[in-house]
């Protein structure tokens, strides 16, 4: 990985530093006391070299494939949809980071960050039905996609991740929306 490195800056007499880019190219901010005009100019002549990678054929093939024959809410699950004993049977990952997982998770969550899903793959089942969730549902969703992408179809999103898991009643949401859908108009 190459770094363009902006430690160079310096409060008086601000000089650019020589910008490295390639493959992987990531611009890395070294020092909290550059000049704001030197870290525009900076960020300016920066942003233009990091470019997405070049279009790789067999992935975006994959991606139009996978596009063209998945179906609608495929990949989606809501808490209302599986019932309290069910979720035993489930594989429940948190993608959020550690300190949120710490502070506050889905009892018997494996924690797997959204970005580590692909590293980290061979941690996840293939055969039994696998949520994915994060506060909202928009992290996880990217880690699924990814996933579904190289094959893992039993891997789902938790539909309003954590938070409407907890407001609609965490493991008791299927029987809650059953209970609901049940009564009479009015009561």
């Amino acid at each position: 990985m190459v770094v363009l490195n902006l430690a160079t800056a310096r409060r008086s007499g601000d000089t650019l530093p020589s910008l490295e880019t390639g493959p992987g190219f990531i611009p890395r901010l070294e020092r909290k006391d550059m000049k704001p005009r030197s870290l525009i100019l900076a960020l300016g002549l920066a942003l233009p070299l990091a470019a997405p990678a070049a279009e790789n054929p067999a992935v975006v093939k994959a991606m139009e494939e996978y596009m063209d024959f998945t179906e609608y809410g495929s990949s989606i699950i809501w808490p209302e949809q599986i019932p309290a004993e069910d979720w035993k049977k489930v594989f429940v990952i948190d993608a959020r980071d550690a300190a949120q997982y710490a502070r506050e998770h889905i009892p018997g969550a494996a924690h797997i960050e959204w970005r580590q899903a692909i590293a980290r793959r061979g941690e996840i089942p293939r055969d039994r039905t696998v949520v994915y969730y994060c506060n909202t549902g928009s992290l996880s969703a990217q880690a699924v996609y990814a996933l579904r992408l190289l094959g893992w179809d039993n891997v789902k999103v938790l539909q309003d991740g954590i938070e409407g898991w907890k407001k609609k009643g965490g493991f008791r949401a299927n029987e809650l929306a059953t209970e609901s859908a049940n009564k009479p108009a009015g009561h």
